[in-house]
């Protein structure tokens, strides 16, 4: 879930968020890769790719390199992890392999989720730090955090907890035991209910 809403996050234009007073109509919009406005609620929004790279600003430019890469290690985890499970076939009867990718899985679902909080916090930082710039006048419109910054929070929290979780998971699976121990342990649970028999039926 956390994947899928990263990869939301990255393309829906509406990391910033922009209503001028002058024309309370407009709506203005942007993202990473396009700069939308709709002109009244409700009606039809306009939208332009941003075409230059380097002409963005440098939190925008680092944003887009993360959250693609944040992409591509999620995805990478995700693979991972679904080898290291159980209910799959892959490395059968290789536990500690199995154990291996399964922690392998879970830290890299954890860099996704930090390759993802790492460029909406430095946006949002930007976005404050421009509202209350005391040499912009207050006539200047300014940017404002849109859904996706919010979207891009939960996302990221989600794929650090997930990848929390599996390796967790990948450090407290235990291993098989081995055939000997496994017979030994089912003769000692066999011999149990014996043990907590009455007095009278022992020999």
């Amino acid at each position: 879930m956390g994947w899928v809403l990263a990869c939301l996050t990255t393309y829906l234009p509406r990391w910033k968020d922009l209503n001028l007073d002058l024309n309370e109509l407009e709506h203005w919009t942007e993202g990473l890769w396009q700069a939308c406005v709709s002109q009244e609620e409700g009606g039809a929004v306009q939208c332009k790719d941003l075409d230059s790279f380097l002409a963005l600003p440098a939190e925008l430019r680092v944003a887009r390199v993360l959250m693609v890469l944040s992409h591509g290690l999620g995805l990478l985890g995700l693979l991972a992890a679904g080898a290291g499970l159980d209910c799959l076939k892959v490395a059968a009867g290789r536990r500690g392999l199995k154990r291996r990718l399964l922690a392998l899985g879970g830290a890299l679902v954890w860099g996704s989720g930090v390759a993802v909080l790492v460029p909406v916090s430095w946006v949002a930082r930007q976005m404050v730090r421009d509202f209350w710039d005391p040499a912009v006048p207050d006539i200047v419109p300014r940017w404002e955090f849109g859904e996706a910054l919010f979207l891009g929070w939960f996302s990221g929290f989600a794929l650090l907890l997930g990848g929390t979780l599996l390796g967790g998971a990948a450090c407290t699976a235990s291993t098989p035991a081995t055939p000997g121990r496994l017979a030994e342990d089912d003769v000692l649970d066999a011999c149990r209910p014996l043990e907590m028999d009455s007095p009278s039926r022992k020999v």
